[in-house]
């Protein structure tokens, strides 16, 4: 006897299902059991890794879905009759019912998408052949037409399905997890059995592994629903009975139906699904003129040989650093050949090709196809990999069969073009996007089971926050690296509760989306290989990129970069204002002005150059030559930064480089003696150890991965060499080879230890490509290039102020928009930069192309009458042109800005008034002629009223409000040097530091007390329970934005200053949130004039005493605690307690702040903290225990008011 659970929800079962599909087949060999399958509900997503994970274990896996079946017609969508669906459980019996399982579960997303994916019987009756169906579970249409009383309608259903799928291919399916329901239908399925003869199988609907597993899953349920475990009313499991019991359990509850046991092992047995891993379905390229593939890719590379290199073969042989160009170009070419990649390497040429016909901007290359010397003939990249000394094997190793991978880069502003030449080109149905999945990461998972298990935001940011940032970082992980964590984890019962919890979660999948750049390519339809999966970006794979790959699919990366878009913004500009063509593709990276530009610090909008951090590398480094930059950019990482400090130094002093071995020479040299790229792994290995390319890329891809036993067998190899059993040397070794035994393991230990960071140095070189042009751009066409950056970045107004400073730094300087000269973007006009229209709030690209043509083809009105007379008053609204006015972009007409906004409503509402009666037909020939002299007189004799302008200040505020950024006058220049001198951070750091690209992020933390001066931008107040105000304030120094929140008992003594357009210096604390943008929480704010006249010293010496105050109050808390250490087990202490009720609207700004005064008077006392709405406390954390002292008190009664403070 034996049993096959044939109902299971895997992690798949997005949010639903808690079984992850490793435990779920270690769970299955555990029991006994020979097979298993896989039932995701609507989906196949997790098919292909439940496949492998099953065979690799012994385990047979049964391929299935859980589908979820029309209340009438997958076409049908009406809300009242078709938001009900019922569940069918469908399993492949072979092949054919593999394909046509993924033809159903596709058709029920593209087509039969309402609420969930849905399939009906008529695309059950088209897709049957080779697929068992069972009844499903309460939710199944039979069992849901029983529980409703109708037996002859149950009893048609189950008929209907079992003349769709045929004899012995239709089951009904029996569970018994306790349920009332159950039961109730039992005595129905038993008769439906007997009057139809439709066989019996029992199942369990396994959502979990273990039933231990409940509570997690149960959770699990709450995050999916966005509830908590006390809310009563949410969706809940009934019981822990949905978990994967074994044999005995299952033959114990069905004890009375054997068979239903018996008839899983049959369909079991049934059930032999063969997926196909070894075979590529490229799409068909046919090459022109009837020649064969082969040939045609040959003669591309041999014409693009002699276009690239300026050689023909009969002429050779052509040797570039020690390489024979056709040499190379051969051998590369019979690995492409010999692996089957012909076509992959045509149709990636093809698109290319038609995206640059086409002029959109194609990247240089992007990852390890930079080192490709075919791929650089047929201009797929424009890197050439002798030069770089780049290896072929990184991209394409003969060694490691794998399809090639090519990332290309184009215009982002064009991109869509290239995806729609492939649809068109290769068919709609051949051309998908590839789904991606999020997961639940080790903060994320954290912060969703503290809102699930209803633990405080302030307990559970905590615990989030403990989490050190790092891309693989784990929970477990964090608690060995973070001892703090691991305290509070041992101490905390709260704390243990979340952590213990999100580690029985953590990694599952969250949520699906769709892959920013990654498009698949087929041979036949997608859906033959792979089922479909919609959503509100188009249709996609539901297999992610890597089982993509592993199916033998072409996948390619079609990336939108916006870098490309600016450059040829700029080449477009710069050949228009001054007749230069530049084509970067035949140019060498060797231009000393460059790199002084670089070197200088000068690196605004230089490609992956600009961060605070790199520029500083990069000032320090001074770099002089390409390798320095493709360098610095494989340095700049967490990881080999520590070998910043080496290779800088021995730039400096070469002499003083010392090499392991003298053969390491060649090989890192070029880096100064570092190790820095993975190529350079593999040289070492192949020329130390005398290793093939293609084995030592492998000998690589291990060290990364630290696969332990495979590099203690190649450490072997790598030093002493192996020989076949016939004695043969397939490995010479580092002896053989003239390396001493201590310097090759001294070697190969140091390869290990930074092969996990080491970088792909076609990459850097790709990237450094773009950071030269770049720079070449700002070093020699500054305005041009600044002017395309600016446009790249629209709409960011932070992004747009802080180039308007780097602008200012190099003398160029922008002027405001003009309905006279501003293009839509940002153009150069007798060298300054015009600020585009498009930047301006409220106005459009209607109303942009709009002012442009009315200049083009009416020439330049001379005031605001004629500008309104001239443009269409179809494309220009009332919003738009206040904007444009208070922009400035008027200002160049005759009057001022007052004038204009005085008469604007009223002409534009006459001209459109005019239009509208025009296009109605309802003007006489008489009327138009009266109607055109009256607008004739407007425009030429038309008067503005006699009013003043604006005041300055007021001009300035307009322009601040629809540019987002001052422009002709910032208030703050006046006090540049005063601002530089007094703030201990500027704002531009405060953001790099939040997200990890700031120099200075190390020192930069949350909880850290910083100084900024700067203008108040916006202010929004907000009025406490304790009827105490405080306030949100936008404020902004001369390098970015941030946001200040100013608590009532600091907004009581400073609101005088806490008005819009008001200069300040603001002191206090910097809290960092997940997902957030840095605040500032203001412990002081001051006049920046009150500093100016002298009030700095005073400050320092307020900051003094506050110092002062804090010592004593540590003191006296020491002393607290001193008295009290014998008294701690007394009833007195016990009963000792502070709790504190946060109520209102800014709830979590509140908790912050609170969270903050906490720390600032740590003590011993414990605190309980009530939220709104909430009776039971939770219990602060030990570390925010306070010390009771009468200016706490204070504090927090300003802040929650007095009723919700008791001592």
């Amino acid at each position: 006897m034996s049993f096959t659970h044939l109902h299971v929800h895997t992690e798949y079962s997005l949010l639903d299902g808690a079984a992850r599909i490793k435990d779920l087949i270690a769970r299955v060999k555990e029991l006994g059991m020979n097979s298993v399958a896989i039932t995701d509900h609507g989906v196949m997503f997790g098919v292909v890794d439940f496949y492998k994970e099953a065979r690799a274990n012994g385990i047979k896996p049964i391929l299935g879905c859980e589908v979820y079946t029309a209340a009438r017609t997958r076409h049908d969508k009406e809300a009242e009759r078709d938001k009900r669906q019922g569940h069918l459980v469908l399993l492949a019996k072979n092949n054919e019912g593999y394909h046509n399982l993924m033809k159903i579960v596709s058709a029920s997303f593209v087509e039969g998408y309402y609420y969930k994916p849905r399939v009906d019987k008529e695309l059950l009756r088209n897709y049957a052949g080779g697929i068992i169906a069972l009844s499903g579970c309460l939710a199944g249409e039979v069992q849901q037409r029983f529980l409703n009383g109708d037996y002859e309608g149950g009893k048609k259903e189950a008929l209907a399905l079992l003349e769709i799928f045929g004899e012995d291919n239709f089951f009904l399916e029996l569970q018994d997890q306790g349920l009332e329901e159950e039961m109730r239908i039992l005595p129905l399925m038993k008769r439906l059995n007997e009057e139809t003869g439709i066989p019996f199988v029992a199942t369990n609907d396994v959502h979990y592994v273990n039933r231990s597993d409940a509570e997690a899953h149960d959770v699990l349920l709450c995050i999916q629903t966005v509830t908590n475990i006390d809310d009563e009313n949410r969706m809940r499991f009934p019981n822990d009975q949905f978990y994967l019991k074994s044999e005995e359990e299952m033959r114990k509850i069905f004890a009375s139906i054997p068979e239903a046991c018996d008839n899983t092992e049959k369909i079991a047995e049934r059930c032999n699904v063969e997926l196909d891993f070894g075979s590529y379905h490229l799409p068909e390229f046919q090459a022109p003129d009837g020649k064969n593939n082969v040939d045609y890719l040959r003669e591309l590379c041999e014409k693009g040989m002699t276009e690239r290199y300026g050689i023909v073969r009969a002429e050779g042989p052509h040797v570039v650093n020690g390489v024979d160009l056709y040499e190379r170009l051969d051998y590369e070419f019979s690995v492409i050949e010999q692996m089957g990649f012909v076509e992959y390497f045509l149709i990636v040429w093809d698109f290319i090709n038609f995206a640059k016909q086409k002029n959109i901007v194609v990247g240089p290359g992007r990852g390890s196809a930079a080192g490709s010397i075919v791929a650089y003939t047929l201009r797929i990249t424009d890197i050439d990999p002798v030069r770089y000394n780049l290896l072929f094997e990184r991209f394409l190793n003969p060694e490691r069969i794998s399809m090639p991978d090519i990332d290309v880069d184009f215009c982002y502003e064009r991109r869509g073009e290239v995806i729609d030449y492939v649809i068109e080109k290769y068919g709609a149905d051949k051309v998908a996007q590839i789904i991606t999945f999020g997961t639940l990461k080790a903060k994320a998972v954290v912060r969703d089971v503290g809102r699930a298990l209803n633990i405080s935001y302030a307990e559970t940011d905590a615990i989030a926050k403990a989490i050190p940032f790092d891309l693989k970082m784990t929970i477990d992980k964090a608690l060995d690296t973070n001892p703090e964590l691991r305290e509070k984890y041992e101490n905390d019962l709260n704390v243990r509760k979340v952590i213990d919890m999100s580690r029985a979660l953590e990694g599952m999948p969250r949520h699906a989306s769709t892959h920013a750049a990654g498009v698949v390519i087929s041979k036949k339809s997608i859906d033959e290989y792979v089922p479909l999966y919609y959503s509100d970006k188009g249709i996609s794979t539901q297999f992610p990129m890597t089982t993509i790959e592993e199916l033998g699919l072409l996948k390619m990366d079609f990336l939108g970069l916006r870098t490309l878009t600016l450059i040829r913004d700029a080449l477009l500009m710069i050949e228009k204002n001054h007749g230069v063509k530049i084509n970067f593709s035949d140019m060498d990276y060797d231009d000393p002005k460059v790199y002084e530009e670089i070197s200088s610090g000068n690196t605004k909008g230089i490609f992956q150059l600009e961060s605070a951090g790199m520029t500083q590398f990069l000032k320090n480094l001074k770099p002089n030559c390409f390798e320095d930059v493709v360098a610095g950019i494989a340095l700049y990482r967490p990881g080999p930064m520590a070998s910043i400090p080496t290779y800088i130094e021995n730039k400096k002093n070469p002499a003083g480089i010392r090499y392991v071995h003298k053969s390491l020479e060649p090989i890192l040299s070029v880096t100064y003696g570092c190790l820095i790229y993975q190529e350079q792994v593999m040289q070492i290995v192949r020329d130390l150890g005398g290793y093939s390319y293609g084995r030592s890329d492998l000998v690589r891809r291990a060290m990364s991965k630290k696969k332990a036993d495979v590099m203690i067998k190649e450490k072997e190899y790598f030093i002493f060499g192996k020989t076949d059993e016939d004695g043969n040397i397939e490995v010479p070794g580092c002896i053989r080879n003239g390396v001493p035994k201590e310097a090759a393991e001294e070697i190969f230990n140091s390869m290990v230890t930074f092969a996990e960071y080491a970088f792909n140095k076609s990459h850097a070189v790709a990237y450094a490509v773009l950071a030269y042009q770049t720079g070449y751009l700002k070093a020699y066409y500054p305005t041009e290039f600044m002017a395309a950056v600016m446009t790249s970045v629209m709409g960011d107004t932070s992004q747009i102020a802080k180039y308007i400073r780097n602008c200012n730094e190099m003398g160029i300087r922008v002027l405001p928009p003009s309905v006279l000269s501003s293009g839509g973007k940002f153009t150069v006009e007798n060298g300054n930069i015009r600020f585009g229209l498009l930047g301006v709030k409220n106005v459009g690209e209607g109303v942009a192309q709009a002012i442009v043509e009315m200049r083009q083809e009416k020439g330049l009105p001379k005031d605001i009458f004629q500008f309104i007379e001239q443009i269409d008053t179809h494309e220009i609204n009332k919003k738009s042109l206040e904007s444009l006015i208070k922009a400035g972009a008027l200002d160049d007409l005759n009057g001022n800005r007052a004038q204009h906004m005085a008469v604007y409503e009223s002409l534009l509402e006459s001209a459109q008034s005019s239009s509208k009666k025009n296009l109605e037909g309802q003007l006489s020939l008489f009327q138009m002629a009266e109607a055109e002299s009256a607008m004739e007189e407007a425009s030429i004799g038309g008067t503005l009223p006699d009013i003043e302008d604006f005041p300055q200040e007021q001009l300035t505020a307009m322009e601040k409000e629809m540019l987002g950024v001052y422009l002709t006058s910032n208030p703050l220049n006046e006090y540049t040097e005063l601002i530089k001198k007094i703030s201990t951070v500027t704002c531009d750091e405060i953001a790099e530091a939040a997200d990890g690209t700031s120099s200075v992020g190390s020192q930069i933390r949350d909880g850290m007390s910083v100084t900024i001066a700067g203008i108040i931008n916006n202010k929004k107040t907000l009025i406490t329970k304790s009827n105490k105000m405080m306030a949100f304030v936008d404020m902004e120094d001369l390098w970015g934005n941030i946001e200040v929140i100013i608590f009532p008992n600091i907004y009581e003594r400073c609101r005088n200053l806490i008005n819009e357009d008001q200069i300040v210096v603001i002191k206090g604390t910097l809290n960092f949130r997940e997902e957030e943008t840095p605040k500032l929480l203001a412990d002081s704010v001051i006049n920046i004039n009150e500093i100016n006249s002298g009030t700095l010293s005073r400050d320092t010496q307020n900051d003094n005493d506050a110092v002062s105050r804090k010592n004593d109050r540590e003191k006296t808390a020491a002393s607290y605690i001193q008295q009290t250490d014998g008294e701690r087990n007394t009833e007195a202490w016990k009963q000792q307690v502070i709790k504190l009720r946060i109520t209102g609207d800014r709830l979590q700004e509140t908790l912050s702040y609170i969270r903050y005064l906490m720390g600032e008077h740590r003590g011993n006392i414990p605190v309980v903290l009530y939220l709104d709405g909430k009776n039971q406390g939770l219990r602060a954390e030990r570390d925010l225990w306070v010390d009771g002292s009468e200016e706490f008190r204070q504090k927090v009664q300003q802040v929650l008011g007095e009723e919700n403070v008791k001592f």
